[in-house]
C-alpha cells in the first residue's frame, strides 16, 4: 500500500501494505456482554527477554548472510534461518527472505535501517524494493542499509497458505450483512472454510507466526548484519511489531519509527470498535468533501454527511439484492461485499477519493462495477489473472494467533451489532459480523492484551494522524503513554500514516531524528 509514501496506494494495479486490514484482528473475550474483560486495557505489560543469547539460539546468532542478486538493480537478497518454535530451538527451522539495499553515501553509515509495511501479512521486502528503498529520502539512504525481512508466514518467508484463487474469489464475495439465517449460516461456513483450509495446508507453521516470534527473528537479523542495535521504520501493524521489539530487547532498540501506531493493550472486541470508528471518521471527511465535488453521486452542496452516509449504504443494499456487472473476465459481479471492500480501501489515501467518486457514479448511474472491483482487488493484492497474494492468509493467522477471537458465535455478534452501528452506521453492520473470523480458527491464540513499556529503550517516536481510518489516533496516544521513552508526533490530516504523505514537518522530524537522533519536542503537532 504504498506508492505515494501511505499506507496504501491505489494509483496503480499493485498495492502494497501498512495497513490493519479491516478488523479481522481478533478479540479478548467470548463472553456475551461487553464485559471489563472484553473491553478494558490490559494490566500485563511485555516482559523483556535476558540480555545473553541463550547457548541454544547461538548458532542462529552467528549465522553468515550469504547475499545473491533479487533480480532488481540495486538490491540483494539472503535467506535466513529462525527457530520454528523459540521454546525448541532444536525442532525445526523457519527460512526468513532478507533483502537489502547499500547506503549509497556521501556520509558516515549508520548502520541498517529495518522497514515493515504492516498488514500483518504486508511483504516487507516488496516494500523495500517497490518504494523504501528507492523513495525514502535521499539523506536516509545515503546513511543507513535499507533493509526489510518479511515475516514467517508472509510472502517470501514460507508464505501461510489457504484458499486458492477461485476459493478466495467466493471468500472476498460473500455477504457479510446477513440478512436471515441461511445467510448467517453461509458466512459462518465461509470463515470455518477458510480457516479449515489454513489449518489444512500450514499445520505445523500456524502455531508460530505469533508477533512475538517475528520480533525475536528481527534480532536475529540484526546480529546476523553486525548492527548492535536495531533502527526501525515501521506502518501500521508493523508499529505493533516495532514496539514489540523494544519491550523484548530495550536495550537494543536503537532509533524506531512507529508510524500510524496500534495499542496493544487493547482486546480485539475494544480494537475492532476503535478501528470501526475510525472509518467512520475518515468517511465522514469523505462525505465533506464528495459534495464540494461537481461529480459526487451521493449527493451536492449542502447535503448533511448523515445523509451521505445513507445513499452509500442504500446503495449497498441494492447490490446486496441485484449485483451488477463488472466485465470482468471470471465472471465476478459486483455485490454488496466488494463495493463495500472497495469503498473501505480509498478510506486509506485521500489521494483515492476522485477514483472513488468516478467508481460510485459509474456503479451508482451506469450499473458498471468495474471501478469498485478494482478497488476491492487492490485491496486483497489479487492480480489480473485471478491470483492473490497469501495477504489475507497471513493476516488471519498473525491476527487470531496474536488475541483470542471477539466472538464465539453469530448470537454474540447479533447483540453486539448495535454498539458497532453506532460507531459506523455505513461499515459497522459489515464490520461486526467480520469480526467473527478468528471464532472458528484451527489454533488457540498464544498472546493476550498487554501493555509495552520498554524501559530502557532509547526515545521511540510514535506517530499518529488524527483522522487516520485503520489505526484511529487514540491508539497513537495509548501507544506513546505506555512506551517509558516515547515522543508522540501528531498529524492532523486524513489518511492512514504520516510520513512521506506530504507533510515537511513530519518528514523533516523523523528525517531529523534518523540521521541525527534527535527526537521531536513532546507534543508535536503538524498539519
Amino acid at each position: 500500500m504504498h506508492t505515494r509514501r501511505s499506507s496504501r496506494s491505489l494509483r496503480t494495479g499493485g498495492i502494497l501494505l501498512t495497513a490493519a486490514l479491516l478488523v479481522s484482528a481478533c478479540s479478548a473475550s467470548a463472553s456475551t456482554g461487553p464485559s471489563a474483560s472484553a473491553t478494558a486495557a490490559a494490566e500485563v505489560t511485555l516482559a523483556a527477554l535476558p540480555e545473553a543469547t541463550p547457548a541454544a539460539l547461538a548458532p542462529y546468532y552467528g549465522q553468515k548472510a550469504r547475499w545473491r542478486s533479487c533480480g532488481v538493480p540495486g538490491f540483494q537478497c539472503a535467506t535466513l534461518k529462525a527457530p520454528l518454535d523459540y521454546a525448541k530451538p532444536g525442532a525445526g527451522d523457519v527460512r526468513l527472505a532478507v533483502s537489502r539495499k547499500k547506503a549509497t553515501g556521501p556520509g558516515k553509515r549508520l548502520g541498517s535501517l529495518f522497514v515493515n509495511p504492516g498488514g500483518p501479512g504486508g511483504s516487507a521486502v516488496g516494500y523495500l524494493q517497490a518504494y523504501a528503498g528507492i523513495g525514502y529520502p535521499a539523506a536516509v539512504r545515503a546513511r543507513y542499509d535499507m533493509v526489510a525481512v518479511d515475516p514467517r508466514g508472509v510472502a517470501r518467508s514460507e508464505p501461510v497458505e489457504c484458499l486458492d484463487g477461485r476459493e478466495m474469489d467466493t471468500y472476498t464475495q460473500t455477504d457479510t450483512t446477513p440478512d436471515n439465517v441461511r445467510e448467517t449460516s453461509e458466512l459462518v461456513d465461509s470463515y470455518k472454510e477458510f480457516a479449515e483450509a489454513c489449518g489444512a495446508h500450514s499445520p505445523g507453521l500456524l502455531r508460530h507466526v505469533s508477533t512475538v516470534e517475528t520480533a525475536r527473528d528481527m534480532d536475529i537479523v540484526r546480529a546476523v548484519l553486525g548492527d548492535r542495535k536495531l533502527n526501525y521504520v515501521g506502518a501500521s501493524y508493523g508499529t505493533f511489531l516495532g514496539a514489540t521489539y523494544a519491550g523484548l530487547f530495550p536495550g537494543r532498540a536503537g532509533r524506531l519509527v512507529l508510524d500510524g501506531a496500534m495499542d496493544p493493550s487493547l482486546p480485539a472486541r475494544r480494537m475492532n470498535l476503535d478501528q470501526t470508528a475510525g472509518f467512520e471518521t475518515a468517511f465522514q471527511s469523505f462525505a465533506k468533501d464528495c459534495v464540494q465535488q461537481p461529480d459526487c453521486p451521493l449527493g451536492g452542496k449542502g447535503t448533511p454527511t448523515a445523509e451521505v452516509g445513507r445513499h452509500l449504504k442504500a446503495f449497498f443494499r441494492k447490490l446486496d439484492a441485484h449485483p451488477i456487472p463488472t466485465g470482468d473476465a471470471d465472471g465476478r459481479r459486483l455485490g454488496e461485499a466488494l463495493a463495500t471492500t472497495g469503498v473501505i480501501a480509498a478510506m486509506y489515501d485521500e489521494s483515492s477519493w476522485a477514483q472513488l467518486r468516478e467508481a460510485l457514479t459509474s456503479a451508482m448511474k451506469d450499473k458498471d462495477g468495474a471501478g469498485l472491483l478494482m478497488l476491492s482487488d487492490s485491496y486483497y493484492e489479487r492480480d489480473a489473472g485471478g491470483r492473490y497474494s497469501n495477504l489475507m492468509s497471513a493476516n488471519a493467522a498473525v491476527n487470531c494467533l496474536d488475541l483470542p477471537p471477539a466472538y464465539g458465535s453469530p448470537e454474540e455478534v447479533e447483540r453486539a451489532l448495535p454498539s458497532f452501528e453506532k460507531a459506523s452506521p455505513v461499515f459497522g453492520e459489515g464490520l461486526a459480523w467480520a469480526s467473527l473470523s478468528c471464532a472458528y480458527w484451527p489454533v488457540r491464540a498464544t498472546g493476550e492484551p498487554h501493555r509495552i513499556e520498554a524501559r530502557g529503550a532509547a526515545p521511540i517516536i510514535v506517530v499518529g494522524t488524527t483522522r487516520d481510518p485503520a489505526t484511529p489516533y487514540r491508539w497513537a496516544r495509548a501507544l506513546a503513554v505506555q512506551l517509558a521513552s516515547a515522543r508522540l508526533l501528531t498529524y492532523e490530516g486524513d489518511g492512514h500514516t504520516a510520513y512521506g504523505r506530504g507533510s515537511t514537518c513530519i518528514d523533516s522530524a523523523i528525517d531529523a531524528y534518523l540521521l541525527r537522533g534527535t527526537p521531536p519536542v513532546e507534543g508535536k503537532r503538524c498539519s
